[in-house]
């Protein structure tokens, strides 16, 4: 959530920033808002005057006799009445104050590139040499079938389109990515979690999903005040809610290992086949606590243990720097990572990193004490360690072979049970 007294020092950046997201400025009209603040001051002033006044007269109502003192407990009487009044037209100010401010989104970080979508991300960096197959690469879910990795159609029986099965060895591999993933950052000093596959609805929007209206990614719960978790993000988010840290222990480094559930609503065509856009998949999500002056620097540190799994996978990929109008509104600044798939002769998204500032740390109430007694809001970043839906896509199109079978990364092979190789089943 935004500071209020930050949004009064500098309304005309916000009113940037909306325009910048690409977003309706009606819908997070600035001004009223500040109208709202304003009004919600003058009341709270009002009140603190009228609240005083009913103080002394009930001091003095003790001290007085016969008429005095009963026009003197008129007088209270008729304050509280107004006081009561008022405090209901603060009360109701003041929510639709925090309704608004809540959906206003972070303000940009200074280098997030400007632009109006995806089309308007920079390209920052390549990684890995894209191979030359001497025969037409299949996509993964051609690969997936033949070599009896993936039931798409069984997954939809069971459950509804765009839910599978992993099958055989395609369930090693997201065991082997997972493993690699826990050798890769334990080291770094992450601390590990399996999390809830379920949240609050309080803690979901906390974090800035916002699952409300046409764009809600959340499955909810009926009867329950509980939603399926989209990522790890959530839970790791909520861990310290409403929370004070001690600055000598931060930067809090987390690992959450879940199953993610999105609705997906509307996305479809070619580019979205197979295992690149599905209801329920398994990740490991970063995610780091820090102090505000730390986390531009933690967020070029997750992006390199991003690059770096990638990089022992052998998987050639790209670096973007997610442009104003293409970020979600808890993010000042995100970098994606996008792989080479040759089953689409293009890049897709694997891996995203976030730093969303204090933005989610004042929705949830977590702050740290610093050394000089100082409290302040920390600020909270997350990055995708691995995502086996992508993942394996990137992993079955880069290794494939003439006939079909797929070779395991090196980095995986301690992880496989002595496979290296998947090959097509009868």
């Amino acid at each position: 959530m935004i500071d209020i007294k930050t949004l009064r020092e500098n309304p005309d950046l916000m009113k940037e920033n909306i325009l910048l997201r690409n977003l309706d400025p009606e819908k997070y009209n600035v001004d009223y808002i500040l109208e709202l603040d304003s009004k919600r001051r003058e009341l709270q002033k009002e009140l603190d005057n009228l609240r005083s006044l009913r103080n002394k007269i009930s001091q003095e109502i003790g001290k007085k006799q016969d008429q005095e003192r009963e026009k003197l407990i008129k007088e209270a009487k008729e304050l509280k009445e107004k006081i009561e009044k008022i405090e209901e037209e603060f009360k109701n100010i003041e929510k639709e104050l925090y309704q608004r401010l809540w959906q206003l989104p972070n303000f940009l970080s200074p280098k997030a590139p400007r632009g109006k979508d995806e089309n308007d991300n920079v390209e920052i960096k390549r990684w890995g040499e894209i191979k030359k197959f001497n025969f037409t690469p299949k996509d993964h879910l051609d690969l997936g079938m033949m070599n009896d990795l993936l039931d798409f159609e069984r997954g939809s029986k069971v459950t509804g389109s765009n839910f599978y099965y992993l099958k055989n060895e395609a369930v090693i591999l997201e065991f082997a990515l997972m493993q690699m993933v826990i050798d890769t950052l334990v080291p770094e000093g992450f601390k590990i979690f399996i999390t809830p596959d379920l949240a609050k609805m309080e803690i979901i929007d906390g974090i800035g999903f916002q699952p409300r209206g046409p764009e809600a990614q959340i499955y909810r719960v009926e009867n329950f005040d509980l939603g399926l978790i989209a990522t790890a993000e959530i839970t790791l988010g909520g861990y310290h809610k409403d929370e004070i840290l001690d600055e000598l222990d931060l930067p809090l480094k987390y690992l959450g290992f879940s199953h993610c559930f999105r609705t997906e609503a509307g996305a479809y065509g070619r580019y979205n086949r197979g295992l690149y856009r599905v209801h329920q998949f398994s990740k490991a999500e970063i995610f780091i606590i820090c102090r505000p002056e730390d986390s531009e620097d933690m967020h070029e540190y997750i992006l390199g243990l991003e690059e770096k799994i990638f990089q022992k996978l052998e998987i050639p990929y790209r670096v973007l720097d997610i442009c104003s109008g293409d970020l979600g509104a808890p993010a000042a600044r995100k970098f994606d990572i996008e792989a080479w798939m040759p089953g689409r002769g293009d890049f897709g998204e694997v891996t995203s990193c976030s730093n969303c500032t204090d933005y989610q740390a004042r929705r949830l109430n977590i702050r740290f004490r610093r050394v000089t007694g100082e409290v302040s809001y920390v600020h909270m970043l997350n990055g995708t360690a691995i995502a086996i839906s992508r993942a394996l896509i990137a992993i079955l199109e880069n290794y494939q072979q003439e006939d079909g079978s797929i070779l395991i990364p090196k980095a995986l092979q301690p992880y496989t049970l002595g496979i290296r190789e998947i090959k097509p089943k009868a």
